[in-house]
């Protein structure tokens, strides 16, 4: 079996951000929380796509004769107090239970609901099931890069006005050739990259005045916003050229971190050589062979 995995909340934030579309593929293939708080708590108020789990007459948890867990993609488990799997409790037990049956690792939300619910208050529902048509309606908001400053995305959600107030965006940085009057008549501030996916174009003559903008708008306390037309190769290098600068991290870090975020990025062959340029500027040498697979 898959066991278990603790989840920090930017974590889950993410992996629903990107699961919502894998989600359509197939009414047995979503995301699914179930909640092990108390069942006065749980009627408060739910994350998307909540299912609500039992507990025997002895007061231990259940699992739901409806829930199919084989055939789940993710499960994720939350109370005010799963800081470690070694805890004990209504949260550690329910996902001990999945955990056995399930083939995917099943979640444990680091915090619980509390700390989700105040840094995501607009995933708060109280819906418990959705059909499939819903969940066709649903926009995954961009992946967050840096807890409640740094985000990335595609076109759709760069103009998403809704997700702008909800994500407290106040700049935008469009490596795309898109223009748009979305755009410059947003309360957003704009660094514009007009450059095309493609091996050959130049984005590192870009990296320096855009992470210039981007840390002009950190410091000030903005959330920023980084995205290109489908949000997978322009938009993912120069977050993974932010990263290297303000952080200091290498190639191989800042590629690591920007993956765990984003599962299908995917900068184009030329902009892994511009990054790797990049490293060896920003550091003073190469630290990441770019020769390994998976760059």
């Amino acid at each position: 079996m898959a066991g278990m995995v603790l989840c920090e909340a930017t974590e889950l934030y993410n992996i629903i951000n990107q699961d919502i579309r894998v989600s359509r593929l197939s009414e047995f293939n979503y995301l699914c929380l179930i909640d092990a708080r108390t069942k006065d708590e749980y009627n408060e108020s739910h994350v998307i796509t909540a299912r609500r789990a039992k507990w025997d007459a002895t007061g231990r948890f259940v699992m739901p004769a409806d829930v199919e867990v084989e055939s789940l993609r993710y499960s994720v488990v939350y109370d005010s107090n799963s800081c470690s799997l070694q805890d004990s409790g209504p949260a550690i037990e329910c996902a001990d239970t999945l955990a056995k049956t399930s083939r995917h690792p099943v979640h444990v939300l680091k915090g619980g609901y509390e700390r989700f619910s105040a840094l995501y208050p607009f995933l708060r529902t109280q819906k418990i099931l959705y059909t499939l048509q819903e969940l066709e309606n649903l926009q995954p908001y961009p992946v967050e890069i840096l807890l409640g400053q740094l985000y990335m995305g595609d076109y759709r959600q760069a103009i998403n006005q809704h997700m702008h107030k909800q994500l407290k965006l106040r700049a935008l940085v469009n490596v795309s050739e898109v223009a748009s009057d979305v755009f410059e008549s947003s309360a957003c501030a704009v660094f514009r990259i007009p450059v095309a996916d493609s091996i050959e174009m130049d984005l590192y003559g870009f990296f320096e005045k855009a992470c210039e903008f981007i840390d002009t708008h950190l410091n000030a306390g903005s959330a920023v916003l980084i995205f290109s037309s489908h949000g997978i190769s322009r938009c993912s290098a120069l977050t993974i050229a932010f990263l290297i600068h303000h952080l200091k991290s290498t190639l191989m870090e800042s590629w690591a971190h920007v993956l765990k975020c984003k599962t299908n990025m995917r900068p184009n062959r030329g902009f892994v050589r511009q990054l790797s340029d990049w490293e060896l500027h920003t550091l003073g040498h190469r630290e990441t062979d770019i020769a390994e697979p998976g760059y």
